[in-house]
């Protein structure tokens, strides 16, 4: 019995998988770093606060307000890391998410948006697995 390996190519846009990966990876990157910026904002909601389990906030030195802030700091960052390290960014992404919902079911009333957040948890490891499979580098017609 024989096993085939694959050929090492260089992928190109007409690949869907290559597709899927930049997808992605553009919107795993993008999104959270606007997010991240809403936390200041406030342009998507009010009261970024209600989001968050109350001893979180608590353990903040300013507060739920300045836990939100930083809430936003590491989706910018995180965001970035996605655009620029897939590898590492992906992986941080899905952990993130994997917070965001534990977050959520213990404040309560926010089952849904949880439930919506592990599928982006699932896509968030589908883009680890892929950035593994493709390079980082820009993508380039075949």
């Amino acid at each position: 019995m024989t096993v085939r390996t694959a050929t090492p190519t260089e992928p190109t846009l007409d690949d869907p998988g290559y597709q899927a990966f930049w997808a992605l990876r553009l919107g795993f990157g993008v999104l959270p770093v606007l997010f991240g910026l809403d936390k200041f904002a406030h342009v998507l909601t009010d009261d970024w606060t209600r989001y968050l389990a109350g001893f979180l906030g608590d353990l903040a030195p300013g507060g739920a307000d300045t836990a939100m802030h930083l809430v936003g700091v590491v989706e910018i960052v995180a965001g970035i890391a996605v655009l620029v390290f897939p590898r590492v960014g992906a992986p941080l992404v899905a952990a993130w998410l994997a917070g965001i919902v534990v977050d959520l079911l213990i404040v309560g009333g926010y089952g849904d948006i949880a439930l919506r957040d592990v599928g982006l948890l699932a896509a968030a490891l589908v883009l680890t697995r892929l950035s593994w499979a493709y390079p980082a580098g820009v993508p380039r017609r075949s």
